[in-house]
């Protein structure tokens, strides 16, 4: 690895040495090999894969995990445990920070309303909550009153909710009240609607990870991100669904939470809202928040973001802190926003990357610029594209991501260029393996037995976590260092590159009725659904989706429109770029 400057501007600590991979076929999607189980008969096995290791022993073989051990030009690649690289500030500004760790600066209100300005967007931005606060035509005090008896009157509305606290709700609008009322906003999130996924620590509440477990801190307290929401100004309404333990076999991107309730797609009821930061993507498309928490292990911000027609930020690894709390799937998992326009997922992501000094990892990284540079590359603006990859999409999918990507090139001033990138489909099921292990070794998950009261689906899926040996684990962190090697390569030799895939191959998730209640293991789909996402996760590299528009998602019962959006994923720290990216698809 290398921590030294690759150019005389840009320095990185713990960087992948830049190595081309050997040459491999060209990507082909893979065949769908896995049986669809539902209701009671996946009720039976959920309960058999506990007692019967035959059961997570089969399904583990006919995963085909085992093709890792075919790929002989592994061994001459180091495992790499963890992806994180840290973007270091150019030498004349490092002094400078180390010695002021409060250089990040909350971007003012008027800023932030210069921005909304250049962005049209038909859903209820930061800004216009803050203009109208600011002459006190309205005030954070009515705004909550009228989204808490919102969300109590209509039933999909709280099943994207599994806690809200009125009276701390409350309590956070009058203090926001009062700060307007003497001229003194925190910033511009003060007295802002925002939403947390429950998967972080938020003091006061309880955290269940959409079980029916208790995975509360004793010690009480707020994970650091959602800390510095909070000291924005930010009124946190409450925490949001998700897919149990964020996880279930074959259907972890889809939100269905048969235990507290599924939120339907607010764009098609018909259709899930994706996962597993399903109830925070709701909360924005259905218009009750501007911007929401998700976290992101397999794509569970940029799929409920894609699904739902908005727009969400999977940052570099370890650049934005959560804790003191524990990250299940530490290799893999990030935190960042979901917004319904960029100007907004800006300043969250903005606020929430702020330095932690107390955490080993995020201290590392310097302070996000408080606003976007006029242009925020400095390299010549390319998209790489990994020409089967891509064109494995559907085809309502590939028409409608073209078309952006045509925006791109006349009217923005992108090149695009052909790139290829090695192992696809074994990449996926290496990230599939390392997560599913990691989540699996929690011992509240398998300590000493896997727990009763989850559900069928995640009994089946920890089971079979369980017989990841530690060879198929290693063989997983290799590639896991080739793949990242690779791109190290592509990014030195293209700087600046975006690489640029639809974020799902499929448009939407259709839903059934029975599902709802009993759950489902569908893997097909789930592989299928995570294709392009999961590469950002193992490797570490910051993604953004945005929306493309709608596309006809078939017909009958669970057609009309849906959906969908196109991800960029950039260099490790180049989240700047990504957000200038954003921005163009609202132009």
């Amino acid at each position: 690895m290398e921590s030294s400057t690759r150019t005389s501007q840009t320095r990185f600590y713990s960087h992948p040495q830049p190595r081309e991979a050997p040459a491999t076929p060209p990507y082909t999607a893979p065949p769908a090999n896995n049986p669809v189980v539902r209701g009671l008969p996946l009720a039976i096995l959920g309960s058999l894969s506990t007692k019967l290791t035959l059961i997570p022993s089969f399904l583990y073989t006919n995963t085909k995990f085992s093709v890792l051990r075919t790929i002989k030009d592994l061994e001459s690649y180091e495992p790499r445990y963890n992806p994180t690289v840290v973007k270091l500030p150019p030498l004349d500004e490092e002094d400078a920070q180390h010695s002021d760790q409060k250089h990040f600066r909350v971007p003012s209100i008027q800023e932030i309303a210069d921005q909304q300005a250049a962005s049209p967007n038909h859903y209820h931005s930061s800004s216009f909550y803050t203009s109208q606060y600011q002459t006190l035509s309205l005030t954070p005090t009515k705004v909550i009153e009228g989204l808490l008896a919102q969300i109590s009157s209509r039933e999909q509305h709280g099943t994207a909710f599994l806690q809200i606290i009125p009276e701390k709700v409350v309590a956070a609008a009058e203090a926001s009240t009062t700060r307007y009322r003497n001229r003194k906003p925190l910033s511009p999130l003060d007295g802002v609607p925002v939403a947390i996924k429950d998967e972080l620590d938020l003091d006061g509440y309880e955290k269940s990870l959409g079980s029916l477990l208790d995975f509360t801190r004793k010690e009480g307290g707020t994970s650091w991100c959602i800390q510095k929401l909070e000291d924005a100004g930010a009124i946190i309404v409450g925490k949001t669904s998700m897919h149990e333990l964020g996880l279930g076999t074959g259907s972890y991107t889809t939100n269905n939470n048969p235990t507290h309730g599924t939120p339907l797609n607010p764009h098609n009821p018909h259709y899930y809202t994706g996962g597993s930061s399903g109830g925070s993507a709701y909360a924005v498309a259905a218009g009750l928040v501007p911007i929401a928490h998700g976290a992101d292990g397999g794509g569970s911000i940029r799929i409920p973001a894609s699904y739902c027609g908005l727009y969400g930020l999977k940052p570099t690894h370890g650049q934005i802190s959560i804790s003191p709390t524990r990250n299940l799937a530490a290799s893999n998992c990030v935190h960042g926003p979901i917004a319904s326009n960029m100007t907004d997922l800006a300043l969250a992501y903005r606020i929430m990357a702020a330095p932690d000094p107390a955490n080993p990892t995020s201290s590392l990284f310097p302070p996000p610029p408080t606003t976007p540079s006029p242009s925020s590359t400095t390299h010549a603006k390319i998209l790489g594209i990994c020409r089967p990859w891509f064109s494995s999409a559907s085809p309502p999918v590939l028409s409608a991501c073209s078309a952006l990507l045509s925006h791109y090139t006349t009217s923005l001033n992108y090149t695009t260029i052909d790139i290829t990138l090695p192992h696809l489909h074994a990449g996926q099921l290496a990230h599939s393996l390392t997560i599913l292990a990691e989540i699996a070794s929690s011992p509240a998950l398998s300590s000493p037995t896997i727990p009763a009261a989850l559900s069928p689906a995640n009994k089946l899926l920890l089971s079979v976590g369980g017989q990841v040996p530690a060879t198929d684990l290693l063989l997983a962190q290799q590639l896991r260092s080739m793949l990242m090697q690779h791109l190290a390569h592509l990014f030195r030799q293209h700087p600046g590159l975006l690489i640029v895939t639809p974020t799902t191959p499929n448009a939407g998730w259709r839903r059934y009725g029975p599902d709802m209640r009993c759950g489902v293991s569908d893997a097909d789909m789930s592989v299928r659904s995570m294709r392009y996402v999961w590469l950002a996760n193992f490797t570490g590299c910051p993604a953004i989706t945005v929306p493309v528009g709608m596309v006809d998602a078939g017909e009958g019962e669970g057609g009309g429109r849906v959906p969908v959006g196109l991800m960029a994923m950039g260099e490790w720290g180049n989240e700047e770029a990504l957000l200038e990216w954003g921005r163009g698809a609202e132009e």
